[in-house]
């Protein structure tokens, strides 16, 4: 078979699989889509309120939802994408005895119905918050525009590792739910690097996501704060979660394929 021919049939696969993913999530309840949109706006609105109603400052010269909007969204793109794929082949495990369906289509199509949403909701609230004149067009668009691209990346090397890993055993998928509260306070969303001192910046540093923070908040506002962040080490970071991520996945798909 041509590589043409190939990749018709794989598109044809992708495309299946994401109509039926979107109907059975979407199908039966008309805000689902929607809730894509109301939950960044609706912390965003509520971190803002309770910010002014306690007469506090988030201690930098961004706008309170500027910053909720870059830290939220930014955590929103990776966090719901793991946690879409955590149960992906035990859902679909049905359809991985078809003959053109492997594991990696199914966790391709969730992966990318997640960013693609996430992404959807951040540039649709931006464009709202930029008519309203909260939001200023972003000063490095090539930063945030990369620093968006590098967090998805690195949502969907996550997630094909944690939900390649999850199949092989659900305590993965409960240990994953913890962990994943525990590393939104770290993930840079409610603070930015340069607040804290240096010995703890040193230290969330070594987290990957908190580089792609601070590059979409730098390419909105890298001219009033002071950002810290390293491409290299965050798309290193990413390589790795990714070569891991398909190895487990490999292993996962043989264990489908011997399964009586």
């Amino acid at each position: 078979m041509s590589l043409r021919a190939s990749w018709a049939i794989q598109r044809r696969v992708i495309g299946a699989l994401m109509m039926r993913e979107v109907i059975t999530r979407f199908g039966r309840h008309n805000l689902g889509v929607l809730w894509l949109v109301l939950e960044p706006l609706g912390f965003t609105i509520g971190v803002a309120v309770l910010w002014a109603a306690a007469g506090l400052a988030h201690g930098s010269s961004m706008p309170i939802v500027a910053f909720a909007i870059t830290g939220y969204s930014s955590v929103l793109l990776w966090r719901n994408t793991v946690s879409r794929c955590n149960a992906a082949i035990n859902q679909n495990f049905g359809l991985l005895f078809h003959r053109n369906v492997r594991v990696m289509d199914v966790f391709a199509t969730r992966i990318l119905l997640e960013i693609g949403g996430a992404t959807a909701s951040f540039m649709l609230l931006t464009a709202v918050m930029m008519m309203a004149g909260v939001m200023p067009a972003p000063q490095d668009p090539l930063v945030a525009v990369a620093g968006w691209i590098l967090l998805a990346w690195f949502g969907g090397a996550l997630a094909t590792l944690i939900g390649a890993a999850a199949s092989f055993s659900e305590v993965v998928d409960r240990v994953w739910h913890p962990v994943s509260y525990l590393m939104f306070p770290l993930s840079g969303a409610a603070f930015m690097v340069d607040w804290l001192p240096a010995a703890a910046q040193q230290f969330v540093l070594w987290l990957p996501m908190v580089h792609g923070v601070e590059m979409v908040r730098h390419g909105f506002y890298g001219h009033v704060v002071q950002t810290h962040f390293d491409i290299g080490y965050f798309a290193g970071a990413n390589l790795v979660l990714s070569l891991m991520g398909l190895l487990v996945l490999r292993l996962a798909g043989r264990r489908v394929k011997s399964h009586p």
